[in-house]
């Protein structure tokens, strides 16, 4: 199984590189320390070319390899940026950053892919150019279609470009992939219901937004129910509910409703913005009150190409000796835009008995370095091979 030596070798300094990022998170497009630390091991590793400020932060590096015969272009991505979560692992190298972690494992997939870097850009043991991209608000701020927006695929020549994520509750650097849709279509939605304020103890002179919202509340959950293939993917989430009034004593005139929408196609996702909209408006009617819906589409649903995903999976197969089928995740991954821009796959390695993503125990696992640098490598090495 050739999970590369050289990696068991770089394996404390790659750690090394991870806490310290793991210690300084950054949100969003505000990875300035992050990006700068990227930016400076890519110079120092000897990449061909570095380019900074791509979708704001991003960081891009260039290594060619010993012989360029047919002009293949290769990406990998690694995602940069933390979430506003504050930290409770208790680890010794813990957020120093009030309010901010890496609860996600994203300076995991950093490190992991810098060591990728050092170790290509040593060897240079392929026909070809690969392009390690670094970029900077996956956690909704759509970093990666900031990235392809800035020209990057063109500008660089990307032909496919390959992802990563780490997954708790798997075997500690093993694989799970699958072809096709793959990770949610993540919208949102703000409601607002406009009835009729007025005093509790007078009902029948008020249109009560209140009893207006929660029946809606209900009723757009027949989306999934009565609407929705039975076969096919939707989940519609309402997370928050806001009256204009906190008395006691008094009915808002006002109500607002805040959710999300999580779907695997294009057809469910039209179905579901629209049903939304027409639930809203005929509860509001049926109260004698008005809704107003802003719909805001998100993360696209993340489609594996089936060519890339089966290349993918053999290599993981190389490095671990096996890979899974994954199951759908109904979550968003804005590595999604990068696949609507070329061919591709994104990959699962086992992260081992962690907490989940996104929970303040989290943390990723270190001893998954030497799968996840030998997956990239191997990528390089078996898709562009030494001519």
């Amino acid at each position: 199984m050739p999970v590369k030596n050289r990696f068991a070798e770089l394996q404390d300094e790659i750690t090394a590189w991870r806490r310290d990022m793991h210690e300084n998170p950054e949100i969003l497009f505000e990875t300035h320390r992050t990006s700068a630390l990227v930016a400076e091991k890519l110079r120092a590793f000897g990449c061909d070319e570095v380019a900074t400020g791509i979708g704001r932060t991003g960081v891009v590096g260039v290594i060619k390899g010993k012989t360029d015969s047919k002009g293949k272009v290769i990406g990998l991505r690694a995602d940069m940026d933390a979430l506003p979560i504050h930290e409770q692992t208790g680890l010794d190298y813990a957020s120093k950053t009030p309010g901010a972690m890496h609860a996600c494992g994203h300076d995991g997939h950093t490190a992991m892919l810098l060591g990728a870097a050092k170790y290509l850009s040593e060897t240079r043991n392929f026909d070809g150019t690969v392009v390690v991209i670094f970029q900077p608000a996956e956690e909704g701020g759509g970093g990666g279609k900031e990235m392809c927006d800035d020209g990057m695929m063109e500008r660089f020549g990307i032909q496919e470009v390959y992802g990563m994520h780490n997954w708790p509750g798997r075997p500690v650097g093993s694989f799970a992939i699958r072809p096709g849709a793959f990770f949610a279509a993540t919208d949102q939605f703000d409601i607002t219901f406009e009835g009729k304020g007025g005093h509790a103890a007078k009902p029948h002179e008020t249109v009560d937004t209140t009893v207006m919202a929660a029946q809606a509340i209900l009723a757009l959950q027949t989306i999934a129910s009565r609407n929705a293939d039975p076969i096919d993917q939707v989940v519609v989430s309402a997370t928050s509910f806001e009256t204009s009034s906190k008395a006691f004593n008094v009915i808002p005139q006002r109500v607002q409703i805040k959710g999300t929408v999580r779907t695997m196609s294009k057809d469910m996702r039209d179905l579901a913005e629209r049903r939304i909209k027409d639930i809203c408006a005929g509860v509001a009617a049926t109260y004698g009150g008005t809704a107003e819906v802003t719909y805001h589409r998100g993360y696209p649903v993340m489609v594996n190409h089936e060519e890339q995903t089966e290349f993918a999976a053999k290599v993981a197969a190389s490095v671990s000796g096996g890979c899974d089928e994954a199951p759908l995740v109904m979550g968003g991954e804005d590595f999604a835009f990068m696949l609507e821009e070329r061919p591709g796959a994104y990959i699962l390695v086992g992260n081992g008995n962690t907490a989940m993503v996104h929970h303040p125990e989290y943390n990723f696992n270190d001893e998954a370095i030497p799968a996840g640098c030998s997956w990239w490598a191997e990528i390089v090495e078996q898709r562009m091979p030494a001519a």
